[in-house]
C-alpha cells in the first residue's frame, strides 16, 4: 500500500469524524444522551463501509458497493491498523506533565476510592468468568476464557478493546475484538443513562451533599461547544515556538515515552525466553515446550510505565515545568477519537451476529453488576460524598475515564467535594493494573497459556472480596467516631 493511500485513508477519517460532530451538534437525542462525537462517527463509519453498505450491494443491485461500501478496503485496512498503535500513545499520556503527588497526600483520600476501583474491575473478571464456565461454554459452546472481555470492554472502554487486537490476533481470537467492541458500545452508552438517572435520583431523596437541584444544560453544552462567554483553559506554552513548537515538544516526549515502554517489553520478553519461554529455556512449559505468556502482552501498558518514568525524572530533575498535563490531554484526546472511529468503523457486524448470545449475556450482566456496585456497596464503602465519587468510578467501568468525569461535572460542577481529587489520586495506582493495564493486557494471555480460567478467576475472586472488605471495614470505622480524617471536614465545609 502506498504512502499516499496510507494518508487519504486517515484524512478520510478525519472528515467522517466532522460529520460525527455535525451529528451531535444537530440531533437532540445526542444531545440528551452526551454521546460523544467520536461514538457517532464511528456508526457513520460503520453504515458506509463493507459491513452495512458493502452487504446491500448484492440486494439493491448496485456493484460498485461490493468492494468496502462507499469507501475501499485498502481505506478500512489502514482504519483497523489505527486502533493498536494510538492506545499506546494515549496510556503514554495518562501521567506525563501532572506532577506525581506525595504519598501522605494521596493515602488520605485514596483509600476508599482505590477499594471501589479494584471491586469494579476485579468483580467485572469474576463476573464474567463465572458466566464463562457456568454459561457460554456448556450452552453455546464459546471457550471461557470469552467472560475476561466483560472487563476489557466496560472497564477499558473501546480504546482498550481496540489496542488489544494485535494480541488477539495472534492468539487466534480476531473475533474477541468486535465483541469487546460492541461490547464496549453497549457499556458506554448505558453508563450515561444509567449515571444520569441516578444522579437525579440523588437529587431527589436527598442522597448528593453538593447540587440540590439538576441545572439544566446550556444549548452550547448540549451541542457540545462552549459558548462566547465560558473561560476555557487549554494549557500552558512551555517552550517558545522560536526554537520548537510547544506541541512537538509534547508529541516527541509522548514518543519517547512510547520508546521506553517498547524497551521495557522487549527486555520482559527476553527474560521470559530465557527462563520458560523456549523448549530449551530454564523452566519449560508442558511436554518440554515452552510457555508464551509476555509475548502476548500489547504495548501499551507499558507505554504507561514509560510516561510514569519520565515524569518521574522531571520531577526529581526540577524540570516538571517542561510539560503541560492540559497538553499532554488534548493529545491524548486527539488519539482516542480517532481511536474509537476507526476501531468502530471496523468492527465486524458478522462476528456479533455469530456471538449474539455471549455479547447479550455479559452486556447485561455488565450493566446489572455496575449498577449494582454503585446502589448498593459504593455507600457502604465511601463515607462521605458517596454518589459524588462513586458516580466517577461508575462512568468509568461502563466506559471511559471521560465518563466518569462526565457524570462527576454534572454532580459536582464547582468541585465542592474531594471526589475530582480523589479520583485523579485513584487513577496513579489504578490505570496500571486494570482498565488496559497489567491484568487487562494479561489476563487472556495467561488463560490461554495454561488452558484454565481459574488462574484468573479465583486471584479476582480473592482481590474482589479483600477489597470490598478492606472498604467497608474503613467505613464503619469512621461512621464510629475511631479513626478521623481531616479532609472530609473540610469538604464538608466546602459544601456547606
Amino acid at each position: 500500500m502506498s504512502p499516499e493511500a496510507v494518508g487519504f485513508a486517515i484524512v478520510l477519517l478525519t472528515a467522517v469524524m466532522l460529520a460525527g460532530k455535525y451529528l451531535r451538534v444537530k440531533v437532540p437525542l445526542a444531545q440528551k444522551l452526551l454521546l460523544p462525537s467520536a461514538i457517532l462517527a464511528g456508526f457513520i463509519g460503520l453504515i458506509i463501509g463493507p459491513e452495512v453498505m458493502g452487504h446491500l450491494a448484492g440486494p439493491l443491485n448496485w456493484s460498485w458497493l461490493e468492494s468496502g461500501g462507499l469507501l475501499t478496503e485498502e481505506i478500512y485496512e489502514v482504519w483497523g491498523a489505527l486502533p493498536g498503535l494510538l492506545i499506546s500513545i494515549v496510556f503514554a499520556t495518562l501521567f506525563l506533565g501532572a506532577r506525581i503527588p506525595s504519598p501522605v497526600r494521596v493515602a488520605k483520600l485514596v483509600g476508599p476510592q482505590l477499594s471501589i476501583g479494584l471491586a469494579y474491575g476485579s468483580g467485572q473478571y469474576l463476573v464474567g468468568l463465572l458466566l464463562g464456565v457456568l454459561v457460554l461454554a456448556p450452552l453455546f459452546g464459546v471457550e471461557a476464557y470469552f467472560g475476561a472481555l466483560l472487563e476489557i470492554a466496560f472497564e477499558g472502554g473501546h480504546g482498550t478493546a481496540g489496542g488489544m487486537a494485535p494480541a488477539f490476533e495472534e492468539m487466534g481470537i480476531p473475533e474477541a475484538t468486535d465483541l469487546a467492541l460492541a461490547m464496549a458500545t453497549v457499556g458506554l452508552v448505558f453508563g450515561i443513562i444509567i449515571g444520569i438517572a441516578v444522579i437525579n435520583w440523588g437529587v431527589r431523596t436527598g442522597r448528593t451533599k453538593v447540587i440540590r437541584n439538576i441545572t439544566e444544560q446550556s444549548p452550547a453544552e448540549l451541542r457540545g461547544l462552549y459558548s462566547d462567554d465560558d473561560t476555557v483553559y487549554t494549557g500552558r506554552m512551555t517552550a517558545r515556538p522560536g526554537s520548537i513548537e510547544p506541541l512537538t515538544l509534547h508529541v516527541a516526549v509522548v514518543g519517547l515515552a512510547v520508546i521506553l515502554g517498547w524497551l521495557l517489553l522487549e527486555g520482559l520478553v527476553w527474560v521470559e525466553d530465557q527462563l520458560w519461554g523456549q523448549p530449551d529455556s530454564l523452566w519449560p512449559g508442558q511436554d518440554g515446550e515452552g510457555l508464551t505468556l509476555l509475548g502476548y502482552v500489547p504495548l501499551f501498558p507499558l507505554a504507561m510505565i514509560g510516561g510514569v518514568i519520565i515524569q518521574f525524572v522531571l520531577d526529581r530533575t526540577g524540570k516538571s515545568t517542561l510539560l503541560d498535563h492540559e497538553t499532554m490531554k488534548r493529545i491524548q484526546g486527539l488519539a482516542l477519537d480517532i481511536l474509537i472511529v476507526a476501531a468502530l468503523s471496523t468492527i465486524s457486524l458478522a462476528v456479533i451476529a455469530e456471538y449474539w448470545e455471549t455479547f447479550l449475556v455479559l452486556s447485561v450482566a455488565g450493566v446489572v453488576f455496575c449498577t449494582f456496585m454503585l446502589l448498593y456497596f459504593t455507600p457502604r464503602v465511601i463515607p462521605e460524598f458517596w454518589l459524588e465519587r462513586g458516580i466517577a468510578d461508575f462512568g468509568q467501568s461502563m466506559g471511559v475515564t471521560a465518563t466518569g468525569l462526565a457524570l462527576l461535572r454534572v454532580a459536582d460542577p464547582e468541585e465542592k467535594s474531594p471526589a475530582m481529587e480523589a479520583f485523579g489520586y485513584k487513577q496513579l495506582f489504578f490505570e496500571p493494573i486494570f482498565g488496559g493495564g497489567l491484568i487487562t493486557a494479561l489476563s487472556i494471555p495467561v488463560i490461554v497459556a495454561t488452558g484454565s480460567v481459574y488462574w484468573v478467576l479465583v486471584p479476582m475472586a480473592v482481590l474482589f472480596v479483600a477489597a470490598l472488605a478492606a472498604g467497608m471495614i474503613y467505613h464503619r470505622g469512621v461512621k464510629s467516631g475511631r479513626w478521623r480524617d481531616p479532609s472530609w471536614e473540610a469538604a464538608q465545609d466546602m459544601a456547606v
